[in-house]
């Protein structure tokens, strides 16, 4: 072995770094001691951990939506909630069944603490994607912007603090990517539902009850059971409401 592929930290020889520890290497050799940087790769490893943020946003935006009586609205930031802590827990399924290790080549230098010795795929990656785009859904912004403005900072940071190679950020990417494609789709259907409903008279305000019931089918369960009186409310005002109009 030639004496220019060896390294030596703390007095060990280490071969020169290859494949994805080499790249991990090389961004945090680039990136790490800009201004700024890491406290930046900290405060957004904060935002995402556990989905917490993104959980938070989405309760805020259900929050103004119920002030406006949005039903629409309300359904879809459930929906970012749900997508960004389900895209969440599949990361966590995923990761106790490939059981890859993060990091731990010591010319890797680890920037924050992690719940886990697990690394792939990125946790943060996948709810941070999921969330991006079911939150830039929910708020009416292009289907870009959201996306495009969170999730390459919050990948790159997961490989400047060193806790995960560049395959598990990607791999992270997809999962949320499929994770906000399926809250979507599933959501196309019920707003058809909802719309052919709504497409008869005597309908209206069965369409508006089965977007609302339909958004409380994916809150946890004891928030759902405290919310279930106030809808049931709503629907025996709709009954009174149209025997009036039929006496």
């Amino acid at each position: 072995m030639s004496s220019e592929s060896i390294e030596r930290v703390d007095g060990a020889e280490l071969s020169e770094p290859r494949g994805e520890v080499a790249a991990l290497v090389a961004i945090q050799d680039a990136l790490a001691d800009s201004p700024g940087v890491l406290p930046a790769a900290r405060g957004l490893s904060h935002v995402g951990e556990h989905a917490f943020g993104w959980l938070a946003i989405s309760a805020v935006g259900w929050g103004l939506a119920v002030r406006r009586g949005d039903s629409a609205a309300e359904r879809r930031w459930v929906e970012a909630g749900v997508g960004a802590f389900g895209a969440h827990a599949a990361s966590v399924v995923i990761k106790r069944i490939v059981r890859r290790k993060r990091p731990h080549d010591p010319r890797i230098v680890v920037g924050v603490s992690t719940p886990s010795r697990l690394s792939f795929p990125s946790s943060h990656a996948t709810s941070t994607t999921a969330a991006a785009i079911l939150i830039g859904r929910a708020a009416g912004l292009p289907r870009w912007l959201l996306p495009a403005a969170l999730v390459p900072p919050m990948l790159t940071s997961r490989l400047v603090l060193g806790v995960h190679y560049p395959s598990d950020v990607a791999a992270g990417a997809v999962i949320g990517a499929l994770s906000a494609g399926a809250i979507t789709a599933g959501d196309a259907l019920i707003e058809r539902a909802a719309n052919g409903a709504a497409a008869h008279p005597r309908s209206t305000r069965a369409a508006a009850f089965a977007v609302r019931a339909s958004a409380l089918a994916l809150l946890p369960g004891q928030t759902a059971r405290a919310a279930v009186p106030a809808v049931a409310r709503q629907l025996r005002a709709g009954r009174v409401s149209r025997n009036r109009e039929n006496a």
